[in-house]
């Protein structure tokens, strides 16, 4: 019996209320509203009610309340609006889009509207979806389709081929769904359990570089602002979350905040007068739900994994680097032809620039704000240039003056990186290598075509003339048993690396003819490769498996070919890497995977290879690949390489001294630390932690290690903690130039055919005057003006 309706709608929603008015005018010329609707005699008609831009008229007595000309505020229940609501007339108060679903179920039928969603939630929901996706707009889908379908099947998936991070559902008091969470249907009982609302169908994608604590942050100082201030736990406690909040955005977080935050949210959830108190803490709930860890950097670390939160960093690429290299200020003295101060610069925080000038995978290329604009300034080429033309800054050797004797186990990136740390703050160090020669991976697991041999051994030599002690030849456990070790040393870095494959646990993986890629580059590194014919498969899609497939190429192989189960856009390679092995003939089959090696008396002859498709989506946000049934092929092989995973060999016995492995074989730190692993001062970091992980990453674990285990030597002895000592200042004249614009030089490259002979350096540099060019494209992003 109702004649009169409402649509209340907010004043910042102006294309809205236009083309309701328009709507409501063409149904009014058609008869469908207004007296005496189509001859029925009965009279009903709509009006807009503009908002006052209040959010909480969301809350349905507030609206109400605001549709009377009164101050939008909620108002305690009962009574309920379905027997006093507007006006103190009974009322029916829904969302536009769930009173025109009504009509539908009319003319359609009950039936036909439960055979659409799931058991609990029928029907469709029309979503409005915007962020980092490649179409944004409206869509309507059946209730229970998953989240991971919405995303990348309707809107294209992720821009500029970003991985996805979180979706925030329910608008400002809604909550953010992580990754490991596309596959969940878009119902409302499957989004609640997940800490989200469906709300009015709001639905914000972000990608890799949002900061989560950042997205918190931002919720709750609209909400707080839209707090209409009648309860309360709302009005102060909003205000008391978002100061926190604010605070650890601005590096000034401490222990604890987490906690305060969880408790504050609590109570506003429940004692708050109306939904927008009660949900308004689900964003922060959310986000410490799922990223946890972020919230913690910012806190403990006083770093944001985004390079969001300005206050926490000078610039982007200084942040996301690992070792923290003063990127802005080395590129600045390079266009300046200033290589000798440049590279001073670069051995502040790098003991390998040389090798990160050829083999860093650049993560701070990723954030360079040049990127926004155009293409990101070639970091690791003017890195590289300013290592190969300038002479290595000396280093006088530091004097022992501490007692402790320190023993770092594996003579790669991080026992070196480490070492160096040590000697450079009076520790006598002894680095034991199982290997001929020092390097680890950079040695015996990258091609020469990529790092070239006397640049790794001149960086290497520089470590040692510091006085750190080299045993080359020695296997710890085997020709030096444990307990001698730890007897013989006050503490000990383990920095073994994985130097061993994974397996694939297949039948017939045990053939002549079937070896890992670690393996296999060991011998190539080592002078003797094995033999590897005409016919080469490499599994896998990380650098290894590139490494080995165009190290094949070089050995001889006249095809090669390497398996990956994903797509090519998944790969976990460089694509710079990927591109050259390309270039130079390597065949990629994707969504193939190898289901069992064929032999005959004891040698390789083929592989028996399993077609895949893609699935549902994994924890990464990738989708798995599956098997496809029945679609097998088979490939004739002389020589197949597995590059699927490395996982350490490590020294000590599986129970000693408290050192906890984890079930895939890495070494667990101890709670609350990053390298410490037993309550003796025995400290683990690089590969053996984390897994697989790149050149700047083990360095910077060596460094953290180095640090970390002073840390404790000194506070065993009741010592203060040592004070870095103070470098000279490098003096830059500011300038105010023109920054170039158009994209980054291209790095040249050694012809394809050429490459084939050797395993000369594929990578040929820029040449000085292009260097100079290239790092004026730097914004300088660092410069603060106060």
């Amino acid at each position: 019996g109702a004649h009169q309706g409402y649509i209340y709608c907010r004043a910042e929603y102006p294309l809205a209320v236009k083309r309701l008015t328009l709507a409501i005018e063409q149904a009014r010329n058609y008869g469908l509203l207004g007296k005496d609707i189509l001859g029925s005699g009965f009279d009903f008609d709509l009006e807009i009610y503009r908002g006052a831009g209040a959010f909480v008229c969301g809350e349905e007595t507030a609206l109400m309340t605001s549709i009377e000309g009164k101050r939008g505020m909620p108002r305690p229940r009962p009574p309920f609006p379905a027997v006093e609501g507007l006006w103190r007339k009974p009322t029916v108060l829904n969302n536009v889009e769930t009173l025109a679903s009504v009509p539908q179920i009319i003319l359609k039928g009950a039936r036909h509207y439960n055979s659409l969603g799931t058991l609990r939630s029928k029907g469709t929901k029309i979503f409005a979806l915007t962020g980092d996706i490649v179409n944004v707009g409206l869509v309507e889908v059946p209730m229970g389709t998953p989240l991971g379908t919405i995303i990348y099947d309707i809107t294209g998936g992720i821009r500029k081929g970003k991985r996805f991070k979180a979706a925030q559902l329910g608008g400002p008091s809604g909550g953010c769904i992580p990754a490991q969470h596309l596959n969940a249907p878009v119902d409302y009982e499957s989004i609640t359990q997940l800490g989200a609302i469906m709300g009015s169908g709001g639905m914000i994608v972000m990608d890799e570089d949002k900061c989560m604590v950042d997205v918190a942050r931002f919720f709750m100082e609209f909400c707080q602002d839209e707090s209409c201030g009648k309860c309360t736990p709302c009005r102060v406690g909003t205000q008391k979350m978002l100061e926190i909040l604010t605070r650890i955005c601005q590096g000034k977080g401490k222990e604890g905040d987490i906690e305060t935050l969880e408790r504050w949210a609590a109570i506003i959830q429940n004692t708050a007068l109306c939904g927008l108190g009660q949900t308004a803490p689900n964003p922060v709930l959310s986000t410490l739900r799922y990223f946890r860890h972020e919230y913690e950097a910012h806190i403990r670390e006083k770093r944001c994994p985004a390079v969001v939160c300005s206050a926490l960093f000078k610039a982007p690429c200084i942040h996301t680097c690992p070792v923290e290299m003063d990127i802005p200020t080395y590129v600045t003295l390079a266009r300046l032809g200033r290589l000798e101060e440049a590279y001073r610069v670069l051995l502040r925080t790098n003991p390998f620039p040389s090798v990160c000038g050829r083999v860093c995978d650049h993560k701070c290329e990723l954030k360079c704000r040049r990127g926004t604009l155009d293409e990101p300034v070639h970091i690791k080429a003017i890195k590289r240039f300013i290592t190969d033309h300038a002479p290595r800054p000396k280093v006088d050797r530091p004097p022992v003056t501490r007692k402790e004797r320190i023993a770092i186990v594996g003579a790669g990136p991080s026992g070196l990186a480490a070492a160096r740390e040590l000697a450079l703050r009076g520790y006598a160090v002894t680095v034991f290598e199982e290997l001929p020669e020092a390097g680890g991976m950079l040695l015996w697991g990258i091609p020469e075509y990529r790092l070239p041999r006397e640049v790794l051994r001149g960086e290497i030599q520089a470590i040692l003339d510091l006085g750190v002690e080299l045993r080359c030849n020695t296997r710890v456990g085997v020709d030096l048993p444990w307990e001698e070790l730890k007897r013989g040393f006050d503490a000990i870095y383990l920095a073994v690396g994985a130097h061993r494959s994974m397996r694939l646990g297949l039948e017939g993986e045990d053939l002549q003819g079937v070896c890992g890629a670690v393996e296999f580059l060991r011998r190539v590194n080592l002078g003797d490769p094995p033999p590897v014919g005409e016919r080469v498969v490499v599994i896998g899609g990380g650098n290894s498996a590139i490494d080995g497939a165009r190290s094949a190429l070089r050995l001889g192989a006249r095809q090669v070919t390497i398996l990956y189960r994903r797509l090519l856009s998944d790969m976990p390679a460089q694509e710079e890497e990927i591109r050259a092995a390309q270039e130079e003939g390597v065949r990629i089959q994707c969504l193939a995977a190898p289901a069992r090696f064929l032999g005959q008396n004891g040698r390789l002859q083929g592989i028996l290879c399993q077609r895949m498709a893609l699935g549902d989506f994994d924890s990464s946000g990738r989708r798995r690949p599956v098997p496809v049934d029945g679609d097998e092929f088979t490939m004739d092989v002389d020589l197949a390489i597995v590059a699927i995973g490395q996982m350490p060999v490590l020294p000590f016995p599986a129970d000693g001294d408290g050192i906890r492995v984890s079930r895939g074989g890495l070494i667990e730190p101890l709670a609350g630390s990053r390298a410490r692993v037993s309550e003796a001062l025995i400290f683990a970091g690089g590969d053996a932690v984390t897994g697989p992980d790149t050149v700047i990453g083990a360095i910077a674990a060596g460094k953290a290690a180095a640090r970390e285990m002073d840390s404790a030597i000194r506070q065993r002895n009741g010592e203060p903690p040592f004070v870095e000592p103070r470098e000279a200042e490098i003096q830059i004249p500011m300038e105010v130039l023109e920054t170039p614009q158009g994209p980054r030089w291209v790095m040249p490259h050694l012809d394809p055919q050429q490459r084939m002979k050797d395993f000369s350096e594929v990578e040929l540099g820029l040449p000085r005057e292009v260097i100079v060019l290239e790092a004026s494209r730097c914004m300088r992003c660092d410069i603060q003006v106060s």
